[in-house]
């Protein structure tokens, strides 16, 4: 997919939104990508989770033994990721705050990980993931995501493989300028900031 085919994507079923918003990393922006929109659609979920896989580079993709995705947002696509490859797909829950595998999964010790996200804005969330996989028994060796929103900044450690990056400004809380802060705060993210 070409990023125009992307954007097209994107705006076909209203996923990029304007606000004022609460991101999980704890910044504001006045701009906030609905991944669950783009998601939504099992044949686009597809279609997007595919054009991701065909970017990881052969020597990483021959690696992986298994995705993993942080719940929530990570869910969706790391299961249409999980398809892409041919690999099995879990994912991670925060029951108390903390990352880690339940419902059965399990990781064999060194197990070779792809970690999947949909939108990464500081990496805080993808590295306490990478942190719990650690825990886990299990190595990521890689993470692929939808959108980058760094502006290619993030560092996870790991080789970081986005389908695209969307360069939206995110602010501090006493960073937020003035015609921003006047408008009512929104928290769409699946994480208490």
């Amino acid at each position: 997919m070409t990023e125009e085919e992307i954007i097209g994507e994107l705006r076909a079923c209203d996923a990029l939104l304007e606000g004022h918003f609460l991101l999980s990393s704890g910044r504001h922006s006045a701009h906030y990508l609905q991944c669950a929109r783009v998601l939504m659609n099992p044949e686009r979920a597809g279609r997007m989770a595919f054009a991701l896989s065909q970017k990881i580079p052969r020597d990483i993709r021959s690696q992986i033994d298994v995705v993993v995705s942080p719940a929530m947002g990570g869910l969706i696509i790391g299961h249409e990721m999980g398809r892409a490859l041919g690999k099995n797909a879990m994912f991670l829950e925060r029951p108390e705050g903390t990352f880690e595998l339940r419902r059965g999964f399990a990781l064999e010790k060194g197990a070779k990980v792809l970690m999947v996200e949909d939108v990464v804005t500081t990496g805080k969330s993808s590295m306490e993931a990478i942190e719990a996989v650690g825990r886990e028994g299990g190595e990521v060796i890689a993470e692929a995501a939808l959108v980058d929103r760094s502006s290619g900044t993030v560092e996870l450690g790991v080789p970081f493989i986005p389908l695209i990056q969307l360069s939206f400004p995110t602010y501090s809380e006493d960073e937020v300028p003035g015609k921003l802060a006047k408008v009512p705060v929104t928290k769409p993210g699946s994480r208490k900031a």
